[in-house]
């Protein structure tokens, strides 16, 4: 009886502390609060500090929020980037996030006051550095023989395939659409998002693929190859950079704040490089793995701000479409 009324009375006070416990809800990307992900070292390590429970909910994170809009659960958005902010921002769901910016080593200006990074990479096309020698200039890339074989994104589907549509409209402008027909010959698929092109290549079935600066890093670190290189263009390269912002409605402001706060900090930014495979944002580059101080990095960053990509978004995809249709 007196077992039984100690584990009673032990049921009960935890499920009182639990109700106790301030509760931050986090809208991610699903590859985010994966076990792969970067979210399970991030909220282990930030409940430690908060005395909080934060709790992940996965899938595409800016259309649940315009869906749910003022009666939407989260407390603070992770994963956005540049190419999609705009719409985020012009909903008015978002506040001001008052985090100190200044630990910042992104090789672009930041001065958001809605959008704080957490991690960047440029998008590249990834090579075996044991079949190809690689490409020094989109114009290497567009001149090589249409045997090549290239997979992509697909840019209405895919936030690294709307990347490379608004790279190749930094790079050629009105001559996007030539570009992309002296492409597509080579273009064996486009699929739908980054992971299904990358199994394609990682199994042999094409020579390039649509990838980050950083993906190398990942074979280097986690498979000790070497095979695998980022071809490094004389245009430059599109910057991407993803983002963190606090619901402007929350009931854990507070808490929402202390997370953006977090993001920035070594204990946040040294698990990024192995657990998101992309360059820390508020981390100097000589406390980077070994395997990402070894990655050539592009001399010129290519951005658009959030205005300038919605406004040629359309367009880019536009040109795209066009010339692979032929």
């Amino acid at each position: 009886m007196k077992t039984t009324l100690l584990t009673a009375v032990g049921l009960v006070m935890a499920t009182a502390a639990a109700a106790d416990t301030d509760v931050l809800t986090v809208y991610a990307p699903d590859y985010f609060g994966s076990e792969w992900g970067p979210g399970p070292a991030i909220e282990a390590a930030f409940e430690a500090q908060c005395g909080c429970d934060l709790q992940y909910q996965t899938g595409d994170v800016l259309p649940r929020l315009l869906l749910e809009g003022e009666r939407t659960e989260a407390d603070v958005v992770i994963g956005l980037n540049t190419d999609v902010t705009k719409r985020a921002r012009e909903s008015g769901l978002l506040g001001t996030h008052g985090v100190d910016l200044s630990p910042l080593t992104l090789p672009i200006d930041w001065t958001d006051d809605t959008f704080v990074p957490f991690n960047y990479s440029h998008v590249a096309f990834v090579y075996d550095n044991t079949k190809l020698d690689g490409f020094d200039s989109f114009e290497d890339l567009l001149n090589a023989p249409d045997d090549l074989r290239v997979v992509i994104q697909d840019p209405r589907s895919s936030i690294s395939g709307l990347a490379l549509a608004l790279w190749m409209k930094a790079v050629y402008g009105d001559e996007t659409e030539e570009a992309w027909a002296r492409l597509a010959p080579k273009i064996v698929t486009v699929t739908q998002g980054w992971s299904e092109s990358y199994g394609l290549f990682t199994d042999g079935e094409a020579d390039v693929v649509l990838s980050y600066t950083s993906s190398p890093a990942y074979h280097i670190i986690a498979e000790e190859d070497l095979t695998k290189s980022a071809a490094i263009f004389d245009e430059g390269h599109y910057f991407f950079v993803e983002l963190a912002a606090k619901i402007a409605g929350t009931d854990q402001p507070k808490l929402a704040e202390d997370f953006l706060a977090f993001i920035l900090t070594e204990e946040f930014q040294t698990l990024i490089p192995t657990t998101n495979w992309s360059f820390p944002v508020a981390l100097p580059a000589d406390q980077w793995p070994e395997g990402f101080q070894s990655l050539p990095q592009p001399d010129k960053a290519l951005f658009y701000s959030e205005d300038e990509a919605a406004a040629l978004k359309d367009e880019a995809i536009e040109a795209w479409r066009a010339a692979l249709s032929r």
